[in-house]
Order: C-alpha cells, then sequence, then structure tokens
C-alpha cells in the first residue's frame, strides 16, 4: 500500500486550509489600517531587536565555549555536557522560563546580588520582566545549539592545517583567523539566521517575560488580538506579517545550505595544538562556568520542589495534565512518524533514480511546515474552522494534528540520511532477491532502529513542549502540562510552577536519555561508515 499518497494529501491540505483562513474570513479581509499605524511598526521593531539581539550573543558566547571543547578534548564529562546541551535546546521553554523566574526573578536567589549590582553601578534595580529577561531565555535556549554546531564545525579542520601552523610558529590570533574563521565562517551567517528566525517565532518567552506592551512581539500580538480582542483582520495582519519576515528567511536558509547539530562523536585522537598553563586554566574556568550557567536554571526549580505543600487540587491538576501532555504527545509523535516514513518513500525512489529535483520537490513538500511559524498555522486553521466546528468542544483534536504537522519535518530530516543510506547500500540486492515487503522490512529495521527511536524521543519532546498551539485551539478540560505551568507561573505562584516544572522536566529527560540508553545498548547489525547528510535545522521549537 503506497501510503504516500494519503499522507502528502493530508499535510498539504492541512496548510491550505489553514492559508485560506489567513486569505479572508467573511468580508472583514485585512486590516490595512493597521499597516499605518506606529503600534504595528513597533512590534516588528522590537521583535526584529530582540531576535537580532539573542542571535548575536547566542553565537558570541557560544564560540569560545566551542573552542574549548575542541581544542581540550579530556575534559571531564565533555560528551555529558554535549549531550545536556541539546537537552537544554529542546526542552520545554515554560520549565527554562520557570526556572529563570525562580533565580532571577522578583524573589529569585539571586535578585538581592544583582538589585546590590545595578543599583551600585547603574542607579537602577535589577528587573527580569522585559528586554533583558527575554534575552536571557532566548540565550540559555539556543547557545547551547550554536555550540554544538561550532564545535562540530571545527571538527572538520584537518590536522595538517594544525601541523602546518605549528611549524610556521602561528600564535592564538593568528590560527583562529588563518585557520578556524574560515572553517566557521562557511555556517556562522547561517546559524545566525537560523537563530534569529527562532526568536523571531518565540511566543511563550515573551508572553511569560515580556513585562508589558512595550516588550510585545508579533506572536503575542496574534495571540492576543484573537484571544483577548477577537480582532480577526488585525490577527490576520499580523500573522501575515510574520510569514512573510520569518518564512521567507527560513526559506532563504534552507536554499542556501544545512547544518550538522545531531552528531557529537569525535575522534579523541585528533592532533591538537599544544597550550600553555594560563591557556588550560583559563579553558577550565570557561568549562566550569558554562557548566553553572545551564544547570542553574534547573537546580533553581529543586528548592521549589522540595519546600512545596501543594493542596490536593494542584497535585490532581498537576497530575491530570502531566497524563493529558504525555497522551498527546505520544499521539502526535507517533503519527508523525508514521507519516516521515511513508512522505520518505517517493523521495527514496527520487534517489535511487537520481531525479534531484523531484527529490528536492517530493522534500520540499514533505517539511514545508518548517516555514510557517506554528501561530500562524493555528491562527489560520482557528479562523478557517470558527463557523464551521465547535473548537471549544474539538478543539484539542486540532492541537494532535497541528502538533503532528510540525514535527513530521524533524523526523523526516533525521530518518532520511539512514535510509538512503540503506537504499544505496541494499536496494539492488534485496530487488534481485525479490524479498516481500514484510521480508525487506525485516532487514530494514534493524538497519534504521537507533536512529528511528531516537528520532521517536526528539518529535516526543517536542510535541510536549507546545505552548502556541494549545493557547489557541486548548480548553479548560484539556489543559497541557506546559500551560498550566504559565497559567501558575503568571501568577507567581512559584512553587506550584516549579513543581510542575519539574515534573516535566523529568519526563522529557527521561525519554531523550532512556531512548539514547536504549539505542546505545542495542547496536545496529550493520556498521553506519558512510553517514548521510545531516537534516538541516532543528525548526521552530520555541513554541
Amino acid at each position: 500500500m503506497r501510503l504516500h499518497w494519503l499522507a502528502y494529501p493530508l499535510i498539504l491540505s492541512l496548510t491550505s486550509l489553514s492559508f485560506y483562513g489567513l486569505i479572508s474570513f467573511g468580508d472583514e479581509g485585512f486590516d490595512t489600517a493597521l499597516l499605518q499605524d506606529s503600534y504595528f511598526y513597533s512590534i516588528l521593531g522590537f521583535t526584529l531587536k530582540q531576535a537580532l539581539l539573542s542571535a548575536l550573543l547566542s553565537v558570541g558566547i557560544a564560540i569560545p565555549i566551542a573552542r574549548t571543547l575542541y581544542f581540550f578534548p579530556d575534559l571531564p564529562a565533555k560528551k555529558l555536557f554535549l549531550t545536556f546541551c541539546l537537552l537544554c535546546f529542546v526542552t520545554p521553554t515554560l520549565i527554562v522560563i520557570t526556572g529563570l523566574v525562580a533565580l532571577l526573578g522578583r524573589s529569585g536567589f539571586m535578585t538581592p546580588w544583582l538589585d546590590s549590582f545595578f543599583n551600585t553601578f547603574m542607579d537602577n534595580s535589577w528587573n527580569l520582566y522585559g528586554l533583558s529577561g527575554i534575552l536571557i531565555a532566548h540565550i540559555f535556549m539556543n547557545m547551547p545549539l550554536a555550540v554544538r554546531i561550532i564545535y562540530l564545525q571545527l571538527q572538520t579542520i584537518p590536522d595538517n592545517s594544525w601541523k602546518l601552523a605549528s611549524q610556521l610558529k602561528l600564535n592564538q590570533g593568528q590560527r583562529f583567523r588563518l585557520i578556524e574563521w574560515p572553517v566557521l565562517r562557511s555556517s556562522g551567517l547561517l546559524l545566525l539566521c537560523f537563530i534569529f528566525v527562532l526568536c523571531f517565532n518565540s511566543f511563550a518567552v515573551v508572553l511569560a517575560l515580556g513585562g508589558g506592551p512595550q516588550s510585545t512581539t508579533l506572536e503575542v500580538a496574534i495571540y492576543q488580538a484573537l484571544k483577548y480582542d477577537f480582532n480577526i483582520p488585525e490577527a490576520l495582519t499580523l500573522a501575515w506579517t510574520q510569514l512573510l519576515v520569518a518564512g521567507g528567511l527560513y526559506w532563504l536558509i534552507t536554499r542556501a545550505g544545512g547544518l550538522s547539530w545531531q552528531s557529537v562523536e569525535s575522534n579523541q585522537y585528533l592532533w591538537r595544538p599544544k597550550h600553555n598553563p594560563a591557556s588550560t586554566r583559563r579553558a577550565m574556568i570557561i568549562y566550569a562556568l558554562s557548566w553553572c550557567v545551564l544547570l542553574l536554571p534547573y537546580l533553581s526549580l529543586l528548592p521549589g520542589l522540595f519546600n512545596s505543600e501543594l493542596s490536593g487540587k494542584d497535585l490532581r491538576a498537576i497530575g491530570h495534565s502531566a497524563l493529558i501532555s504525555v497522551a498527546l504527545a505520544v499521539i502526535a509523535a507517533l503519527l508523525a512518524m508514521a507519516a516521515a516514513f511513508a512522505l520518505l518513500q517517493p523521495i527514496r525512489q527520487a534517489a535511487l533514480g537520481a531525479q534531484v529535483k523531484r527529490m528536492w520537490l517530493y522534500e520540499s513538500m514533505a517539511t514545508h511546515a518548517l516555514v510557517a511559524p506554528a501561530m500562524v498555522l493555528s491562527v489560520g486553521l482557528f479562523v478557517y474552522l470558527l463557523p464551521r466546528i465547535d473548537l471549544e468542544r474539538w478543539g484539542i483534536i486540532f492541537v494532535v494534528i497541528l502538533n503532528t504537522a510540525l514535527v513530521i519535518p524533524f523526523a523526516v530530516q533525521k530518518l532520511k540520511p539512514r535510509l538512503l543510506q540503506f537504499d544505496q547500500q541494499y536496494n539492488r540486492l534485496a530487488r534481485s532477491l525479490k524479498l516481500t515487503r514484510a521480508t525487506r522490512w525485516q532487514i530494514e529495521w534493524p538497519f534504521i532502529q537507533e536512529i528511528y527511536l531516537a528520532t521517536l524521543g526528539l518529535v516526543l519532546v517536542l510535541a510536549m513542549g507546545d505552548v502556541a498551539i494549545f493557547s489557541i485551539f486548548g480548553s479548560p478540560e484539556w489543559t497541557t502540562l506546559p500551560w498550566l505551568i504559565y497559567g501558575y507561573a503568571s501568577s507567581y505562584r512559584i512553587t506550584e510552577a516549579s513543581t510542575a516544572s519539574f515534573i516535566l522536566l523529568a519526563l522529557c529527560a527521561s525519554f531523550l536519555f532512556l531512548l539514547e540508553k536504549y539505542t546505545v545498548s542495542r547496536p545496529t547489525p550493520i556498521k553506519n561508515k558512510t553517514p548521510g547528510r545531516q537534516p538541516q535545522y532543528e525548526g521552530n521549537t520555541h513554541a
């Protein structure tokens, strides 16, 4: 059965309905007057400003950390640190926000020291809410991704370059300018643009830490126009603006090239330039500080967890929301994996036939949801369905559907290299033996099992962290754990928010680490010696 005949029309029809909803709503159409309002340009300007600053700071901080990991391969717990970087990047946003509020908020552990510093040197008190809080949250979530990408780029430097630099007695500045920078420059601009798009599409961070109208972004303005004011024309105008900016930039990024962020394996015996004791001490300080920065928001959840005396009502609410989150995420992840496997079938056939344009066309259709932000698709579909379906009753179904559609591209990008490698090595043999589909699957499954389970864990965590989709289609009867955390944090119930965040963090970490441990303990029978092209991007996870 050719399931891709069903999979492609389904995902394309979902996007088509969303865009149809964006095009028109009854006779109201767009709010063209908004384009002449200073309010619109202040929102657009702040959205661009915070996204650009977040991208520059994330990459700027990541460079010395990645260089430390590269030049000192024997650092303790280095592989754990790189795995933890992945966890920080895919961690649901509300966990990070709760940790930062408990650490740096009005009653945070570090707030008295920050107040003293700001009062002494800046004649002002510390305030997490506003641009400062948005930047801190974005840096925490995106800097680990930049570390992984820059570290992997540095690993592509050949040994001969370092040996030649040693013979020429180049200093550190010359080595960076002549050897490292040409390698980093090729992906540096792509990395900046990618993080810019992530921060441009940020929703939960700005909603929770924005602190007022002066720190509103397009996604938050769309949410407010739709849910608070029910101003459909304004929401549509803002949604199209966001789609044109973020979607257009992301399309240019994907056309320009890809970034590898998945693999962190390295050859510990690669040649490295020798460093003096001062450089070694500096590297250890950078490494230790990096651990502290990444761990502090998570550790700040523990006091609220241990000191909490939750009521029975809160315990039931957290448990109920956790079950709902897991159930919805599992359904979305399994549907996404099945859809991704079906969508990859024509891509595999095109690759075997060396039909490059056809392969690119199918891959673009399979991953097109990455171009449109989650809020844009949600608003478009909401506007289309509003006069047709009772969304208060059936909205939760569309939460699952949209979650599935938005994680499908990640599953496609991660599964594609392994499946293409299998076809390249064994398709001709399988065809000559005239194997049935069942027999071929018995051979294919052990080959892709490791990457399949790792991908399942990734999309499961991404589906669990959704906030943007639930903010449009959710209902109080089906409150997910991230939305419950937002409710607690927005009402300054940090104890309850810390408990719920720690539970969500434990669930996400368990899915990632258990599946990784399972795949490591069950190596594939066929060693992957020629890995395929790495997936391009993580996509918009900071929903």
